[in-house]
Formats: C-alpha cells, structure tokens, sequence
C-alpha cells in the first residue's frame, strides 16, 4: 500500500521554496518594469543639433538596444509566468516532482531554478 502514496516534499520545504519564488517574482517584475521603462522612453538624449552622422548612429544603436530591451522583457515575462506555475505546483503539493521520472527534483537544483519541472536525470535523457 505504501506504493500508492506519491513522495513529495514536506510542508515546511514547500513553504520555503514558496518564500524563495516569491521573492523571485518582485525581483523579476521589477526588472521587468525597468525593461519596458528604458524601451518606453523615447530616447531623445538631446541629438537634434549634433552631426547626421552621429544622429543615424544613435538611432541605428537605439533601435537595436529597443529589440535586446523586448526580447529581454519577453524572457522575464515568461520566467514570471514559469515562477507562477512553480507557485501553482506548491498549492497543489505537486511541486518539485519531475514530470518524466516522477522522482523528487534535488533540493539544491530547486533553489537555483525554483521552476525546474525535471531533474538533471530527466534534463540529461532530453539531449
């Protein structure tokens, strides 16, 4: 009968990894916030009376930070919503089991990437 009951972790690991992704997410949007500030502004740094040349440049320049600062913002928002998903499992005690083995995801692995849905093992058959 033990068989039938799934391992996972215990309440007090759960709230604790609970506290670390939350702390997560207020770091993550606030960069976030950051990101699309830096790309909502217009950039103007004063150049209208400066050279062409200098201008084309700083518009080549800001047009391509524009794309990095995006495809960051991107990156963070779903890294949020990854986060979210962490916070889901935890509700769920589903949290920190690997969705290919079934086995409890290392305790360390879960503190660099709280959002790991599978353990090295799992991570290792993929490549």
């Amino acid at each position: 009968m033990a068989d039938d009951l799934k391992i996972r972790y215990s309440d007090a690991d759960l709230a604790e990894f609970k506290s670390i992704i939350e702390e997560k997410i207020e770091k993550a949007k606030s960069h976030l916030d950051l990101l699309k500030s830096s790309y909502m502004n217009d950039g103007n740094n004063g150049t209208d009376d400066t050279s062409p040349t200098f201008k084309a440049f700083e518009e080549g320049s800001e047009t391509m930070s524009k794309e990095a600062n995006t495809q960051l913002a991107i990156r963070q928002e779903k890294f949020i919503r990854d986060l979210k998903n962490a916070l889901l499992r935890i509700e769920n005690k589903t949290y920190g089991i690997c969705r290919v083995t079934g086995k409890l995801i290392n305790k360390e692995r879960l503190k660099l990437v709280p959002h790991a849905t599978l353990s090295i093992e799992a991570k290792n058959m993929q490549k």
